[in-house]
């Protein structure tokens, strides 16, 4: 999760399994690929094009690898756009989400021109029918995108299984009517222009990324996201490769690098049926490609629509682009974008073979990034960076580094015109993060961590000692922002920070995404709550910093954050009762009470003037949290100028004989009072001390502290199940005290915190 300052962070539902991820990885690959490339191919390397087919699966292969393990780590919506973002910072991450946007843009024009050319097949007509019919296609698709169809997903499915029964079909007759003397000389052009075509035909294995872009969406994505993308590369690539092997031996290279639909031509060689006067073999390969080719442009567009949403979400791009549809709930704005520029493109007759490179291009750059990142996240291991999927240690770091430097070699051997265009595309990145996404992104790179193990210094606004503070109502936010601040101050002498965090709850049934396009008004009170703890920090003098989550348990989503933020302190409020669901069910504190590796303070607010001022006490006890209680008594007298009291009680063996002893039951009381004033480094003249004579603990004590405006006491709850949440004591004192009673708790077991767990694995 990263902060927000408004609607925050947008989580999608996981409702895709491994056939689904795969079929989505694979309709984009088997597509104009496989169907219109043999010829561009054939034409620019001859027989050896297979090698070139073979090359672009290696290259893939080791990005796969490298996207694996950075999306099992971070699963989000965005694919490789997310992880240079987060691992290189914006600069890459505007470079990489331009490139990848432009990139399918390219793709799916590519895609579009190879429907029209094999439309021709049943329509006779000339290029300018070929460009017509790819310009209503494409309108169709960016129309169905408009309007949300949610069959296109179904559809999907069955259109790629159809297409790899056919290219099976086709391969295995392809085999049995192989002819080498067909093949001529393997390779007529040299071994350079094979890698050359390798960066012309890359286009066809930008698949994979669709499922990294799909990552947050993947169910159990620590298995069915590795096995998708590498089934996704594994798969079309032999497909590729004996589709070449089997064109160029079965039909003369004149033939097939003149052919609009190369394999329809190679089809009708080894098949002599017809049916309405066309070759039924070639008929059934066109219709494969009219599919694949819409298939291939449809999911490419979707994918566009999700980098735009997770560059908008880390605000690089601007989220007017995001805006969802008032009655189809679909990002209109950004896939009316992708549309028109696919439109655009096509209608200037930009050459197929061109389209093709410039997206390889897009999609090379970004794999190249992807392999640095994954080694700068590897060097930096920030607490949120947890793979369930590792490149294995003997290939790493050999995975990555072999797979930037052969993308950056692939680069450096294509057409200049192509290097050029994609050198415009990645200068729009850069100007536009110059220009725009600087001031307003929220992310900030781990190249620093990677490069030296040194804690990177802490920049303005982000202070040493950080209390976290979930906030859901705007009329007690301010009072428990100004008790964390007083706890914060106390700490760290002013370098302190505050994390304001609200959580928006939404049930399993519902898209995360949806629910946020359909809850407008708990979105704006979010960012209204946040907004106005910013205001209250203002006068705090305390640097904060908001959140806005989205998920399905507040809870959870809390812990995430005091684990993400390294946090010292995490501050809640509570209305000092549980319900008896809460108690049977358990509340949404328990588990950040249970869990937090930090202190926790849980605050109920009495009365004005009881909160954290006036007369404060702390009950001075045996309990291992009592200490905790008065360090956050005294930091809240300490901020409002009031009065500290460390209140012991002492039970009376025999009520009746109420003069006997008083001195031992005062001088017992004293010496705990002294002993949690030591732990908790109160100096003598800190607080006044007090010992209670009590027949009954709980009456008498809590008619010593009707006195007091705050009351602060320590958990004492020793984790069997049948206590409640801190502990009988504590509860109670919570539930009958009129005024503000804080309930404190330090890290259980005093284990290392979190802060405490990165600094040392960042030291050398």
């Amino acid at each position: 999760m990263s902060e927000a300052e408004g609607a925050g962070d947008q989580e999608l539902a996981r409702d895709l399994g491994f056939l689904e991820a795969y079929t989505i990885g694979l309709g984009t690959m088997i597509g104009a690929g496989i169907f219109v490339l043999p010829s561009i191919a054939a034409d620019q390397a001859g027989p050896a094009s297979m090698v070139s087919f073979a090359i672009g699966g290696i290259v893939s292969l080791l990005a796969a690898l490298s996207l694996s393990e950075l999306a099992t780590g971070m699963p989000r919506a965005g694919g490789s756009y997310y992880y240079v973002n987060r691992a290189l910072g914006p600069f890459f991450g505007s470079i990489v989400g331009w490139g990848m946007w432009g990139g399918l843009m390219f793709a799916s024009a590519f895609y579009m021109l190879g429907f029209g050319r094999y439309l021709t097949f049943f329509l006779p007509m000339g290029a300018t029918g070929v460009a017509i019919a790819a310009l209503v296609m494409a309108a169709i698709l960016t129309l169905v995108n408009y309007v949300g169809v949610k069959e296109t997903g179904a559809l999907q499915n069955v259109i790629v299984i159809a297409l790899v029964g056919i290219i099976i079909v086709f391969i295995a007759f392809g085999l049995l009517n192989y002819d080498a003397a067909t093949m001529g000389e393997f390779n007529p052009f040299g071994w350079a222009q094979v890698a050359a075509t390798a960066g012309t035909i890359y286009v066809t294995f930008i698949g994979f990324e669709v499922i990294a872009t799909s990552a947050e969406e993947i169910k159990n994505p620590s298995r069915n996201l590795p096995l998708s993308m590498l089934a996704a590369v594994v798969t079309p690539t032999l497909m590729y490769v004996l589709v070449m092997f089997v064109s160029t031996g079965t039909i003369s290279r004149d033939l097939l690098i003149n052919s609009r639909i190369p394999v329809a031509e190679v089809a009708a060689v080894f098949s002599d049926i017809s049916l309405a006067g066309f070759n039924v073999g070639a008929a059934a390969m066109v219709v494969g490609a009219v599919l694949a080719t819409v298939s291939s442009a449809n999911a490419s567009i979707l994918s566009a629509a999700r980098v735009n949403f997770a560059m908008g979400r880390d605000r690089i791009l601007t989220n007017w682009l995001n805006q969802v549809h008032s009655k189809f709930r679909t990002p209109y704005r950004a896939i009316l974008a992708t549309g028109g520029v696919i439109l655009l493109l096509i209608a200037l007759n930009v050459e197929i073979g061109t389209l093709a490179e410039v997206a390889s291009f897009s999609y090379l750059v970004t794999y190249a990034l992807v392999h640095v990142a994954v080694v700068v996240m590897r060097r930096a291991d920030p607490s949120d960076y947890d793979p369930a999927f590792r490149i294995p240690d003997p290939l790493y770091p050999v995975v990555p580094v072999l797979g930037l430097l052969a993308c950056v070699a692939i680069l450096f051997q294509m057409d200049l015109v192509v290097q050029v265009i994609g050198v415009v595309i990645v200068g729009v990145g850069i100007a536009w993060y110059a220009l725009y996404a600087r001031s307003r992104s929220r992310t900030e790179g781990l190249m620093g961590e990677a490069i030296s193990p040194e804690p990177a210094t802490v920049p303005d606004g982000r202070g040493t000692y950080r209390v976290v503070v979930p906030v859901s109502n705007p009329v007690t936010e301010s009072d428990l922002l100004r008790l964390a601040a007083a706890s914060a101050h106390a700490n760290e002498d002013g370098n302190a920070e505050l994390v304001a965090v609200n959580v928006i709850e939404v049930p399993q049934q519902t898209s995360l995404s949806q629910d946020l396009a359909f809850e407008e008004e708990r979105v704006q009170a979010q960012s209204d709550l946040l907004e106005q703890a910013r205001e209250v920090a203002g006068g705090l003098e305390v640097g904060i910093r908001t959140r806005a989550v989205v998920g399905r348990s507040a809870a959870r989503a809390i812990l995430d954050i005091v684990e993400d933020e390294a946090a010292d302190q995490v501050l809640l409020g509570w209305t000092g009762k549980r319900s008896r669901r809460e108690h049977v069910l358990g509340s949404t504190i328990d588990p950040v009470v249970s869990r937090a590796p930090c202190d926790v303070t849980l605050v109920k607010l009495g009365p004005e003037g009881s909160r954290g001022e006036g007369d404060i006490a702390a009950l001075a006890g045996q309990g291992p949290h009592a200490p905790v209680a008065a360090r956050r008594a005294h930091e809240f007298a300490d901020a409002a100028d009031g009065t500290l009291t460390l209140l012991n009680a002492q039970v009376r063996d025999d009520a009746e004989d109420e003069g006997e002893g008083e001195d031992d039951y005062h001088a017992a009381g004293m010496e705990t009072v002294e002993s949690v004033a030591e732990a908790a480094g109160l100096e003598s003249d800190d607080y006044e001390a007090e010992v209670v004579p009590a027949t009954d603990l709980e009456t008498d004590l809590l008619a010593a502290l009707e006195r007091f405006d705050t009351v602060c006491v320590g958990a004492t709850r020793t984790g069997t199940v049948s206590q409640a949440l801190f502990g009988s004591l504590p509860e109670t004192v919570g539930s009958e005290v009129e005024g503000t009673v804080a309930i404190a708790r330090g890290p259980e077991d005093s284990p290392r915190s979190v802060r405490e767990a990165l600094v040392e694995r960042l030291q050398p």
